[in-house]
C-alpha cells in the first residue's frame, strides 16, 4: 500500500511522520492538481522490485520537490 496525503499548503512534516509515503507541499505552495496523479501513475506502472523516490519523478512535476515530497515506495506493477 502507498499513501499519498495532503492538499495545498498542508503540514507536510506531520503527514510524513504519520505514515504517508508521499505528501503535498513541503514548500507550502499551491500544487498543480495533476502532480499527485503523476506520482500515483509512476508508482502503478513501475515494476514491484524497483524503489521510487520523489527524485525519480521531480522533473515531471510542475513545482518539483517543492510541491510534492516523501520517502518513496516500491512500484506496484506485477508481471503475471
Amino acid at each position: 500500500m502507498v499513501i499519498f496525503a495532503g492538499a495545498c499548503q498542508s503540514f507536510f512534516e506531520a503527514l510524513i511522520s504519520a505514515g504517508a509515503n508521499f505528501a503535498s507541499s513541503p514548500g507550502r505552495i499551491l500544487i498543480d492538481f495533476l502532480d499527485p496523479l503523476i506520482v500515483a501513475e509512476n508508482i502503478a506502472t513501475t515494476e514491484e522490485y524497483k524503489y521510487l523516490t520523489i527524485d525519480d519523478m521531480a522533473k515531471e512535476l510542475r513545482d518539483g520537490k517543492k510541491g510534492i515530497g516523501g520517502i518513496g515506495a516500491n512500484g506496484k506493477m506485477k508481471y503475471i
